[in-house]
């Protein structure tokens, strides 16, 4: 399972970021390889339109089965995102990215 964070850092200890098109970066988490990359995103706070979509579709490189987030996506990323049959749980948005995947693996947060 590939699980992708929107986060504020880095690593694990990396405060979560509650927005997904401008979130500052991923950290995607290979849990079969117990593997940890980083996508910087910090660009897409350039975007005046259309943040969303254009950080799912830099999403789509990593095959995320899962993204965690503080509060969701907007429509249009929503969309993409169902389309591309990536689950989506919101509610950590005051969370750490360790913190995140606990909730996210005791079944803490809300399926988007």
């Amino acid at each position: 399972m590939i699980i992708a964070f929107t986060t504020k850092g880095t690593d694990w200890d990396s405060m979560m970021d509650p927005r997904f098109g401008r979130t500052e970066f991923f950290l995607i988490y290979d849990e079969e390889n117990d593997k940890l990359e980083t996508f910087d995103n910090r660009s897409s706070s350039d975007d005046a339109h259309g943040a969303g979509p254009k950080t799912a579709q830099a999403l789509f490189g990593f095959d995320a089965d899962v993204l965690v987030t503080g509060n969701g996506p907007g429509g249009n990323a929503a969309a993409v995102l169902k389309k591309a049959r990536v689950d989506i749980y919101v509610g950590a948005g005051d969370m750490t990215v360790r913190q995140a995947y606990e909730a996210y693996r005791d079944k803490e947060l809300t399926k988007f």
